[in-house]
């Protein structure tokens, strides 16, 4: 099964923290997290204004029975949670958009790429060098495309990580469909 997945976090260095997680499967099935543990002194008014504002952050909310599940808590809390939610799959592909972020802080949740569950592949499919190859630029080039330019119309916000996702999964699927 491929996961599409996006992270929002705290800064582009070294010691960042995730804020949230934002995971679509295949069939349409969600998982959302957001994270109540981040360090919010690394928070720069970007990321207030194009991350923390676009969070959900309603705590009536929280669903886990349903086909999309809706998280808020600490790392722990979502690590156990996560993990349920992924042992519904036999084996789970994942696909980005710049995986060089989101997968460091994918395995960081689980401890370590050698904590991962089992059924996850632990390399990722980073959707920007498909982006690059489809229109034939470079991937700096398609690093800089507007995902919303080339997704069908979404609802929801940019720089929401279940938003985002949804958009990765929008964006694979018209380039391998078409």
């Amino acid at each position: 099964m491929k996961i599409f997945f996006d992270t929002e976090f705290t800064g582009l260095h070294k010691d960042t923290t995730l804020i949230s997680l934002g995971m679509v499967d295949e069939n349409g099935r969600t998982f959302y997290a957001e994270f109540n543990d981040f360090d919010k002194s690394q928070c720069d008014e970007w990321i207030q204004k194009n991350v923390l504002n676009n969070l959900i952050n309603d705590s009536n909310k929280i669903d886990y029975e349903s086909d999309d599940w809706f998280i808020i808590g600490d790392k722990d809390f979502i690590k156990t949670m996560l993990s349920k939610w992924l042992k519904q799959y036999d084996f789970v592909e994942l696909v980005s958009d710049v995986c060089h972020y989101d997968m460091v802080l994918f395995i960081d949740i689980f401890g370590g790429a050698f904590d991962l569950p089992k059924n996850i592949n632990p390399s990722c499919h980073d959707i920007n060098q498909d982006i690059a190859l489809y229109y034939s630029i470079s991937e700096t080039e398609a690093f800089d495309k507007s995902r919303e330019a080339i997704a069908d119309v979404i609802q929801g916000t940019k720089h929401n990580a279940l938003y985002d996702a949804k958009i990765i999964k929008n964006i694979y699927e018209k380039i391998f469909t078409t």
